[in-house]
């Protein structure tokens, strides 16, 4: 529920028809107002199909646009300190960490990091965007260091605060993370050498839809091998048990932008417009790990990893 892949990819395969999806560009910022437009249309689409196809997919699909919202969440507000910025992302850490999602992030991209590593004969470089305090960088270099596997991580975020907090983290933890303040939509960062991931976790949501795009080809730009996105499975069930989740730490605003992250979830049909728009059709592969999406665009020819479902 709330996926809806049957209208859905009726509704992008529509769009294809008529020489609409993928859209045309010629520089980022024509692509950011294509897919945004694309998304629109994309929609009102689905909304269509859903009517054809019969009650069942219009009542899916009123529920899914009574659920969606483009509200903010709290953390994203310009005039929230930095430092209660940094309480909220560290909440989300701690919940990470409870729950074992950052080890099933890394053994998600293990195998990606091993074929990588073997096509260019060197140790990789992973740069995660929006990376908060670096929980899942930190995280990805741990396991990386006990497995015995080359792995250059860097981790980066718009907030200076959280970049501070990840390089004391790290000096702590006696890691080899490096963090840089970095603005995710350039990915400029002279004092590097060109990355081979570029990945986005849990973050997906926080970007319009051509924003993504933007990222996405900006990857390609700065020569990536791969950019992979995960994020909140959209689903009925997972809306419902992350604010269950979020509510035991007590902080109210972390349980009020676990409300706004999983009603702002982007679905698998959806995944498929921003990634094609951005970086042409073939290169890309939508699937689910349950609680998450997992997005994964190879730029180099090799194979896109995903969840257990593909398209």
């Amino acid at each position: 529920m709330l996926q809806l892949r049957t209208a859905g990819y009726k509704a992008l395969d529509n769009l294809r028809s008529r020489n609409l999806f993928p859209p045309r560009w010629k520089n980022t910022q024509e692509l950011e107002e294509a897919t945004d437009r694309l998304m629109r249309q994309f929609l009102a689409e689905r909304l269509a199909v859903s009517e054809e196809l019969g009650a069942g997919f219009l009542l899916g699909e009123l529920l899914e646009r009574t659920l969606r919202t483009d509200e903010p969440e709290i953390m994203d507000d310009g005039k929230l300190p930095e430092s209660e910025k940094l309480e909220l992302v560290k909440a989300l850490d701690r919940q990470n960490d409870a729950m074992g999602l950052y080890y099933r992030y890394a053994s998600l991209l293990f195998p990606l990091i091993g074929d990588i590593a073997a096509r260019k004969r060197r140790t990789p470089r992973l740069l995660e965007l929006a990376s908060g305090s670096g929980g899942l960088a930190l995280a990805l270099a741990s396991e990386a260091q006990r497995q015995g596997i080359p792995l250059s991580v860097t981790g980066s975020d718009i907030v200076p605060r959280y970049m501070e907090e990840g390089k004391r983290r790290a000096a702590e933890k006696k890691l080899p993370v490096t963090f840089r303040t970095l603005n995710a939509f350039t990915m400029e960062d002279p004092d590097s050498e060109p990355y081979d991931i570029v990945l986005i976790s849990q973050s997906l949501h926080h970007f319009t839809p051509g924003q993504l795009a933007v990222i996405i080809a900006k990857a390609k730009e700065r020569n990536a091998s791969a950019f992979v996105g995960i994020d909140g499975y959209r689903d009925l069930l997972l809306g419902l048990g992350m604010p269950l989740v979020a509510g035991l730490q007590r902080i109210g605003a972390f349980a009020q932008d676990s409300i706004t992250s999983a009603r702002r979830f982007y679905s698998e049909p959806e995944l498929h417009l921003i990634a094609e728009s951005a970086a042409g059709a073939g290169r890309h592969a939508v699937g689910c790990s349950w609680p998450m999406s997992v997005l994964s665009i190879r730029f180099d020819g090799g194979k896109p990893l995903a969840g257990e479902r593909l398209r």
